[in-house]
């Protein structure tokens, strides 16, 4: 009986080291938790399937850079503003506005860049533009 008593004393474990621990990673996940959820918008944006068109001799290619700048037929322009890219536009169609243009821009340009092309070529009165894609790479 004595024997039982003193196995039964030694067997005691201290749970007060372990509530600590536990009640200091409770406070650690609370203030490291942010509780603000950020509403995304999700954007299935299309491939392009079709074939390519051969380019007619009669269209002025815009390019748009990555980081932003402008070229017309391969020459770039002094700077990235709208009045630039409509007076470029302008010298090169030489007023005609039934010239075709297509529009190149790179993957990772702004999608500003590419808004204020597509305004220029509205603002200057052309109507015939087409967006240059290049097909999907196939699963292998």
């Amino acid at each position: 009986m004595k024997f039982q008593r003193r196995i039964q004393e030694d067997l005691q474990i201290n749970l007060t080291p372990l509530i600590d621990v536990v009640f200091l990673l409770l406070i650690f996940f609370m203030v490291t938790t942010t509780f603000t959820q950020e509403t995304r918008l999700a954007v299935n944006l299309p491939e392009a399937d079709g074939e390519p068109v051969e380019q007619a001799p009669s269209t002025i290619e815009i390019s748009v850079s990555e980081g932003g700048s402008y070229a017309i037929d391969g020459r770039p322009l002094v700077n990235a503003q709208l009045d630039t890219l409509m007076r470029a536009l302008e010298e090169i169609s030489g007023g005609n506005k039934d010239i075709a243009l297509i529009l190149i821009a790179d993957a990772d340009a702004s999608h500003q860049s590419v808004v204020t092309a597509m305004d220029a070529i509205g603002q200057s009165g052309f109507s015939r533009l087409s967006i240059a894609t290049r097909k999907p790479e196939q699963d292998n």
